[in-house]
């Protein structure tokens, strides 16, 4: 019996996503049948104003064409209405199977309990839902029934509806992603001399399969391209893929869509753990800016409910550490003291990553690195076995220095504007670069032990971090270079 229910579970949960599957194309018909009606109508209204200026010599063909778009559109409504009954009364039988599969499950009585579950699996082998095919019978595009007879008006024999592009084919094998850029190319059936551009919509998504009715990001939209293949650069990837279609138009109108196509757009994306910054850090989404009185205040307000003794005074209460934070990760105290450090919320353990930060250069103080999660409370980037870090000081004199284990090499280096950060887990590597020109600072060779975090510390200024960054092609060329050879960059011993 146990194995029955089990069997039956599976069977459930299979009916539910086929319920939801059906559900989300019911959409996607009615959204059809909408836009069938406003396309239909919209052409027809193109229509009427054309023919408005032919006379009389034009009703005959106007008349014709009418009744061609009616046509059209009742053949196309008589499908789409006729596959949406359908899809109804399949959605309704499942659910009725469903309802009666949750009910066989919960009754306590076992007596019928065999020959039910063995019903309910036939009746769901012959149920309609898993013999309907989701896919519209009927385009909603009218747009091949448009017209423009301004250049015609001399050839009336000759009147047709304007042709429509034919469809492009994105060349999957042929997309690039490389550098937080994306090149898209495809192909027409056949050479068309009358295409003017194409149009090109992309989205993000993190979901690999066909686009659904109700998606998180929106459509963004490239005109005017030229040529069959388009680069998009400058992109931040914060989800794990990019869907992509391209349609063809000409002076007229536009063709149907491409089918879409889906790229994998890995790139390493991390938040700010404000859990763990220290308290006189303000950190708002990836940025971080110093607050002398952060502390001050949030001490003030807690004396509000405390008892006037000198433990709890606000010279004394300066100098204690604050109580933990809510934070992502469990465990993390905040910094204190001079340790004026945030670490980011995701940890490294495998692979090569790469982020960048952009950091005042007035700052008093600034350092950029990894760390260990085991890194102390009181502990400052660089003066520790659990961190390693790039360390810009502004204090009385002005000096930029690589720094590990309480260890310092100053770097004969000119200030960068931002800082790149490459890490490669497996090979030990933690690298710096010159954000702009990607030009290496200083190399870590260690070998890491445990997991690392990105980790930021500042003093009397602010810093933003940028993610969503793939490793630079120019970054990675320079690694393999450098690998297995000695360098001036070596790691501090």
């Amino acid at each position: 019996m146990g194995d029955q229910k089990e069997s039956l579970r599976k069977i459930t949960h299979t009916l539910a996503m086929k319920n939801e599957e059906i559900s989300n194309f019911i959409c996607t018909l009615k959204q059809n049948l909408e836009n069938l009606e406003t396309n239909a109508s919209r052409v027809q209204e193109d229509l009427e104003s054309e023919f408005t200026s032919l006379h009389s010599v034009l009703d005959e063909m106007k008349g014709n064409m009418l009744t061609r778009i009616k046509q059209e559109r009742a053949s196309r409504t008589y499908e789409l209405q006729s596959q949406l009954s359908a899809c109804s009364k399949a959605l309704e039988s499942s659910e009725e199977l469903l309802e009666l599969a949750n009910q066989t499950l919960c009754s306590s009585g076992t007596d019928g309990f065999t020959q039910a579950a063995k019903d309910i699996k036939d009746s769901v082998t012959m149920a309609p839902a898993f013999r309907l095919s989701l896919k519209a019978k009927a385009s909603d595009n009218m747009s091949h029934l448009m017209v423009d007879f301004s250049q015609e008006r001399e050839m009336l024999q000759g009147l047709k509806f304007l042709p429509v592009p034919a469809t492009p084919e994105i060349q999957v094998s042929e997309c690039q992603v490389c550098d937080n850029t994306v090149t898209v190319v495809w192909t027409l059936p056949e050479p068309d001399i009358k295409i003017d551009h194409y149009i090109l919509e992309h989205r993000r998504t993190n979901h690999e399969g066909p686009p659904r009715i109700r998606e998180e990001y929106p459509w963004m939209v490239v005109e005017g391209i030229r040529e069959m293949e388009c680069t998009l650069t400058g992109l931040r990837f914060d989800t794990r893929y990019m869907t992509f279609r391209v349609r063809a138009c000409n002076k007229a109108v536009a063709g149907d869509f491409s089918e879409t196509v889906t790229l994998e757009t890995h790139a390493f994306n991390f938040k700010l753990d404000s859990g763990s910054a220290h308290q006189n850090l303000k950190v708002e989404d990836l940025s971080v800016e110093w607050d002398s009185s952060g502390g001050k205040v949030q001490e003030i307000r807690k004396e509000k409910n405390r008892t006037n003794s000198p433990m709890h005074s606000p010279a004394r209460s300066a100098l204690m550490s604050p109580k933990r934070a809510p934070t992502a990760r469990p465990g993390r105290d905040r910094f204190t003291a001079e340790s004026y450090t945030v670490l980011a919320d995701t940890m490294i353990d495998a692979g090569q990553h790469y982020w960048e930060v952009k950091f005042d250069k007035e700052s008093k103080a600034f350092a950029v690195g990894v760390a260990l999660r085991s890194l102390g409370r009181f502990d400052q980037l660089g003066k520790s076995s659990s961190s390693w870090c790039i360390h810009l000081n502004n204090w009385l004199q002005q000096s930029l220095t690589a720094k590990h284990n309480n260890k310092a090499r100053t770097l004969d280096c000119a200030i960068p504007s931002s800082i790149g950060v490459y890490v490669n887990y497996e090979e030990g590597t933690l690298s710096f670069y010159n954000a702009k020109p990607k030009q290496l600072m200083h190399t870590f060779k260690t070998k890491f032990q445990q997991p690392v975090i990105p980790a930021f510390m500042v003093w009397n200024g602010s810093f933003s971090v940028v993610t969503g960054l793939q490793v630079p092609s120019v970054v990675q060329s320079g690694q393999r270079k450098n690998s297995g050879t000695s360098s001036s960059n070596a790691s501090l011993t």
